[in-house]
């Protein structure tokens, strides 16, 4: 098999960043010229996390495929800018519902399921999948979701464990990210944690080859003498992960330990230097970034989770940095906002933006921003739920439609500006769950699907592009029975679907910067690639500003 795996779990405690240190190290790889991908493995019974609360597990991050995944899947993207797909992200849910729909059709030939074989077999498989594809890469990560000593976790440990000796210790390496505390009344840092944390590793049969510290501050030498010698790994194979200011430092700090040279060395991998010209000049953008600052102000329902906004988050700095510009990204609960209460929570910020969800819970505050934004001149941005907000204001206090909402609140209501359209071959999430999907998951748009751009628009001078691919993850779509009439009144349609049938982009006229997308842009946004649309959102922003 071409392909090498590197496989990495976490100890101690979660939300170490075992993502962003996955994500670090592929784009070292990847800077050495080597073809990367990546996989998440969760333990959770979820199929996936479609129909997780964002307040709970945080963002659904979406693939070209349409695959809804862990936020990490986007940490990934962002880092690697590569494209990941329904391999990339896999569930307990998801290897179980294999497995069980094979012993009915019968598969096993009547033996007894256990975890070991059959769960264990469907993980490697799943695997292995990864590299045996006709564009396989050199390296694939595999990142274990969850803690050593998890429960739901043992059967990828166990998995992992068995692919060692399988495909030979040259083709597969373990990293274990630890956490090592500094305890400020003892003035010391503690390794007994990440001792504990590897010996339950050993305990499943697995060493780590590489020693991954997660600290606040660099280790001083004896001390990661003593994590390799208590945890037998060498002693060139411990390294720090430690606390940065800004993430896109992480893939930086990590070349200057050597763990890429580490890596390479352990898997046998071409000896070449890591171009890192991109990287080092995003942080001097960066730097440059601090010299000017505007407020965005974004009106959701799930604030009290930055998390659950985490791509979103990501775009716009990058937006920022695009524009040599730092944000204040000024969260506000939509359902605090009111006719009376938006001009006092609004009333700082630079640009607006309503982002994508569900349910009716803080709709009307998001359409009173909204309004607030189109009466004020305010540079307004609307993604997906977002966008039919921003229609639904429109039709309300343009068009006269006093009634207009959302087919998704009120399916009775005969002035519906938003429904779901009828006839539309909507993609599902994979195909082997197509016949079992609950309510809340089928009948989605989900995945990256064509829009074309109309000339002399916003999103034409954004993108400089005819047509555009972009990523969807909603149900309900712009009526078109109400397209005429809001044509007139000085709605401008700048992006629709290939046949002209599906509204994908509005826009104002008499507006500095007012534009509404059906799709989510910030799943294409990379670090070193703003997308076109956030970057010219931030740019009439910074504008409005005067800065």
């Amino acid at each position: 098999m071409k392909t090498k795996f590197i496989f990495v779990t976490g100890g101690v405690l979660s939300s170490l960043g075992k993502g962003l240190a996955v994500a670090s190290l592929g784009a070292l790889l990847k800077a050495r010229g080597l073809s990367v991908t990546v996989q998440k493995f969760d333990p959770y019974l979820n199929i996936d996390p479609g129909t997780l609360n964002p307040l709970e597990h945080g963002e659904v991050f979406v693939t070209d495929d349409g695959a809804e995944a862990d936020l990490d899947l986007g940490h990934y993207e962002r880092y690697l800018d590569v494209p990941l797909s329904q391999l990339n992200t896999i569930t307990s849910g998801r290897i179980y519902y294999r497995v069980l729909n094979k012993e009915r059709r019968g598969e096993y030939g009547g033996h007894t399921i256990q975890v070991i074989p059959h769960i264990t077999d469907e993980i490697k498989r799943t695997l292995l999948k990864i590299g045996e594809s006709e564009n396989a890469p050199d390296v694939a990560l595999v990142e274990i979701g969850g803690t050593v000593g998890d429960i739901e976790g043992l059967p990828f440990l166990e998995a992992i464990r068995q692919l060692r000796s399988e495909l030979g210790r040259q083709n597969c390496l373990n990293i274990h990210l630890s956490y090592v505390p500094y305890i400020q009344a003892a003035g010391e840092y503690k390794t007994k944690p990440t001792q504990h944390s590897t010996k339950a590793l050993l305990s499943i049969g697995i060493q780590p080859d590489i020693i991954l510290c997660r600290c606040e501050m660099p280790l001083p030498a004896d001390l990661k003498r003593k994590i390799a010698l208590f945890c037998n790994v060498d002693q060139d194979a411990v390294f720090t992960s430690v606390d940065v200011k800004n993430v896109y430092e992480v893939p930086l700090k990590f070349y200057e330990e050597g763990l890429d040279l580490k890596v390479a060395m352990l898997l046998t991998l071409p000896a070449r230097s890591a171009k890192l010209e991109g990287w080092r000049k995003l942080m001097a953008d960066f730097e440059e970034s601090t010299k000017r600052k505007i407020t965005i102000g974004i009106v959701g329902k799930y604030v009290e989770l930055k998390e659950a906004y985490k791509s979103l988050h990501e775009a716009l700095v990058h937006a920022g940095v695009a524009n040599l510009t730092s944000l204040d990204l000024k969260y506000v609960n939509s359902e605090e906002v009111t006719k009376k209460s938006a001009a006092g929570l609004l009333k700082d910020c630079d640009g607006i933006l309503v982002p994508d969800g569900f349910g009716y819970r803080g709709v009307e505050g998001k359409i009173e921003a909204i309004r607030y934004a189109r009466e004020n001149k305010v540079p307004f941005f609307g993604l997906s739920l977002g966008m039919q907000c921003a229609v639904i204001e429109f039709a309300r206090n343009v068009a006269g439609l006093d009634h207009a909402n959302s087919a998704e609140f009120t399916p009775e209501n005969d002035q519906n500006v938003i429904y779901m359209m009828e006839g539309i071959e909507y993609r599902q999430k994979a195909k082997e769950f197509q016949n079992q999907m609950s309510d809340k998951s089928d009948e989605f748009r989900l995945g990256a699907y064509p829009c074309v751009i109309a000339a002399d628009t916003l999103a034409a001078a954004a993108y400089q592009e005819e047509e555009v691919s972009e990523r969807h993850r909603h149900s309900y779509e712009f009526n078109n029975a109400f397209r005429a009439q809001l044509e007139e009144k000085g709605l401008v349609i700048s992006g629709t679907s290939p046949d002209g049938n599906l509204v994908e982009i509005v826009e104002l006229k008499d507006h500095p910067w007012f534009l509404g997308c059906q799709f989510a842009p910030q799943y294409k946004s990379r670090p070193m690639k703003a997308h076109p649309l956030l970057k010219d959102f931030i740019a009439a922003a910074l504008k409005k500003s005067g800065k």
